[in-house]
């Protein structure tokens, strides 16, 4: 692995030289565009707009574009001479909580290593980053731009993010939310179903994507026929039951893993006392009955 980038990591009065190399790399299949009528490759050609030339990659430079359509040339020489302190110094300005980073900010990821005589501060920093259980907030200049940066402990290896400035975070107020009412009920199914789907294994997920595309490049290079896919399910226009839904997705999980099928408990509905009006209480009362009137005491017979 080549490093992409060489400079050094200042800490305080401390410096540490140190190279970058890549932390990632892309998987993704990469298409080339064609001329549909007979296959041939379509090329993109760097042609200067004033004489039609076209140029070598070594005849291009860098230039600004004014607000009056003026372009001012900027050469590497003018971007090396720019007075800033992080030109070729990844600078920590403050170590803060891991918590208190969004990750919306987090963009591409690098490897920081260090030989030699900077091996000693380095691992001096990788040991106070894992002990403090913080990360630290630095600042760097590359590829033609300062950036925000921030460097974490992985396994025994620092890592530089690269991050976006808080100003390039655009606000959340234009995106439309719902106004719609979800009951305690739903929230509890749905948490609930959440605690199923945890303990996820990231080192078990899969491109599926790639892999299909793939398979189909394989079968029209040695001139088979891609199997036909499966026919998706037209979207239903009926009233979705929420409830329902997510109870059966808690079995159907709970299945996948093995584990026994139980229905979530959830809580009982509080019924609310009905105010009874004397005419209804009237209409409910059971009929009274007649009171019976004792038996009258015969007479015993007059003796002749």
């Amino acid at each position: 692995m080549r490093p992409v980038w060489s400079g050094a990591i200042s800490f305080g009065l401390v410096t540490i030289p140190i190279k970058v190399f890549p932390a990632t790399e892309s998987h993704n299949v990469s298409l080339r565009q064609i001329h549909t009528a007979d296959g041939g490759r379509v090329r993109y050609r760097k042609v200067c707009e004033l004489d039609g030339e076209q140029l070598a990659q070594e005849e291009i430079g860098r230039g600004y574009e004014t607000a009056t359509g003026t372009l001012v040339p900027i050469t590497d020489a003018d971007l090396d001479a720019m007075p800033l302190p992080t030109a070729k110094a990844i600078e920590i300005v403050a170590f803060v909580p891991t918590e208190s980073i969004d990750p919306i900010q987090i963009g591409a990821s690098y490897y920081l290593a260090a030989e030699g005589v900077a091996a000693k501060p380095y691992e001096l920093l990788r040991r106070a980053l894992q002990r403090s259980s913080k990360v630290a907030v630095a600042q760097f200049a590359w590829h033609n731009r300062e950036r925000l940066g921030l460097l974490r402990v992985l396994d025994d290896v620092i890592v530089l993010h690269a991050m976006l400035w808080p100003d390039e975070i655009r606000s959340t107020d234009q995106v439309p939310v719902p106004d719609v009412a979800v009951s305690e009920e739903e929230v509890i199914a749905a948490v609930a179903l959440a605690e199923t789907l945890s303990g996820l294994d990231m080192s078990q997920m899969r491109d599926e994507y790639r892999a299909a595309l793939e398979e189909v490049i394989a079968a029209k290079a040695t001139g088979e026929r891609p199997a036909a896919p499966q026919p998706a399910e037209p979207a239903s226009a009926q009233v979705v039951d929420l409830m329902s839904m997510l109870e059966q997705s808690v079995q159907e999980a709970k299945a996948t893993r093995g584990e026994p099928a139980t229905v979530h408990p959830m809580p009982a509905k509080k019924r609310t006392a009905k105010k009874v009006t004397p005419a209804a209480a009237a209409k409910k009362a059971p009929a009274k009955t007649a009171a019976k009137k004792p038996a009258a005491k015969r007479k015993p017979p007059r003796s002749a």
